[in-house]
């Protein structure tokens, strides 16, 4: 499959690029800086040279697949919320790619009374310096759940994403997951292998999915 990857060169998005072209797809980095993107996916690396929100329908209808691994600043978090409608309205069209975002963990539940975990992030101390990556990641998922004329999906880790090698995933839906060790994390590889798999035998369309290492 021809497969978009925005945020190719973070940590998430370059464990994405690195799986997809292990299992022989088409895969491209769609970055503003491709120096860096060869620098760090390889120099045959095939490259869409873009900003993200320059994208043009003709630009996403050239992939099966486009999956947003962008992240934001914490003073520029609401551009999560913007970019998701700027992929919403440019894959509208005919010959639109499936649409995978990668969210945070803050829009998962969690405890006995099944609250949104971004509550507790926000009694973590320092919180108010980086908790509006969290919440405006829970507002990306409020504006996807409106979206019906798109084909997405959405994909949360757990409590901890880590750059780190793949396991086995653990697939689960709207609660925060944990790990065999009693610890919530997820590695970019397993992360890498959930959406692959998801993107090879798709198992979700309008919703979101969790997961966590096994």
């Amino acid at each position: 499959m021809k497969i978009g990857i925005i945020g190719a060169t973070g940590n998430a998005g370059s464990a994405l690029f690195a799986e997809a072209t292990k299992r022989g797809h088409q895969a491209a980095a769609i970055v503003r800086d491709p120096a860096k993107a060869r620098e760090l996916l390889g120099g045959g690396a095939s490259i869409l040279e873009r900003d993200a929100f320059d994208l043009t329908a003709d630009d996403l209808s050239a992939f099966d697949v486009v999956v947003n691994a962008f992240g934001a600043t914490p003073d520029q978090a609401y551009l999560h919320v913007d970019l998701t409608q700027s992929l919403i309205d440019g894959a509208s069209g005919e010959n639109a790619p499936r649409l995978i975002f990668i969210l945070g963990a803050g829009s998962l539940t969690t405890g006995g009374d099944n609250h949104l975990f971004v509550d507790d992030l926000r009694n973590l101390p320092g919180a108010e310096a980086w908790v509006s990556i969290p919440e405006n990641q829970l507002k990306q998922l409020e504006q996807l759940r409106t979206v019906t004329q798109v084909d997405w999906v959405g994909v949360s880790p757990s409590a901890h994403f880590i750059p780190g090698e793949a396991t086995k995933p653990t697939l689960g839906g709207e609660a925060l997951l944990y790990a065999p060790d009693g610890e919530s994390h997820t590695t970019t590889g397993t992360m890498a292998v959930a959406i692959l798999d998801e993107i090879e035998n798709p198992a979700h369309r309008l919703t979101r999915f969790t997961v966590s290492d096994s």
